[in-house]
């Protein structure tokens, strides 16, 4: 990690086995077999809700929230994307990874499916101002893959978390917890 940049983990959720890549690992065969072990439609998730939900929940967390504890069940494969430091801009070395799964969203065994973006960060600012850092950077996940790679925006949704729901509660200012999940919601309706 460099002075200008963070470490963010972009972990994409499925519904079948975890599998743990690195970006310096990650190739778009790897994605398209970790994706295409969907099998069945996700649980609904009303993406409103979840906005509504964080909001009202800054600094209390949201892990265990009935609507957000759907998500933690979804099995995660995490890589490496990076944003400028207390920023939403993408380094231009994430581009390749946020394109390798843009092309993986464009498989035609992915084509069919809805992704929810959700934006993590870590606990070295404020609740208030990590729920909106999430939010933006979500959005600017979602904005990159449905502009600069074409995946249609009624396929993503995108919602921030904040530091509520660390992967790695123990160490809440860890760089490990400043990350986005692309959780498959399940087949277009």
């Amino acid at each position: 990690m460099n002075v200008h940049g963070h470490r963010i983990s972009l972990v994409l959720g499925l519904l079948m086995a975890p599998c743990i890549g690195f970006a310096q690992q990650l190739d778009n065969t790897q994605i398209m077999t970790t994706l295409g072990q969907v099998k069945a439609a996700a649980p609904a998730v009303d993406v409103a809700l979840l906005v509504e939900e964080a909001n009202a929940n800054v600094g209390k967390g949201i892990a265990t929230l009935p609507n957000w504890n759907k998500l933690s069940e979804l099995s995660q494969l995490i890589v490496e994307i990076d944003f400028e430091n207390n920023s939403t801009a993408i380094e231009p070395k994430s581009y390749r990874t946020v394109g390798l799964i843009a092309d993986a969203l464009h498989h035609p065994d992915l084509f069919r499916y809805k992704f929810l973006i959700v934006g993590h960060s870590s606990a070295t600012g404020t609740a208030k101002r990590n729920l909106e850092l999430s939010q933006k950077r979500a959005d600017a996940i979602n904005e990159a893959l449905s502009t600069t790679f074409a995946v249609s925006p009624d396929r993503l949704f995108s919602v921030g978390a904040g530091e509520e729901w660390p992967i790695d509660p123990g160490h809440p200012e860890s760089s490990d917890n400043r990350r986005v999940q692309l959780i498959n919601l399940g087949l277009l309706k």
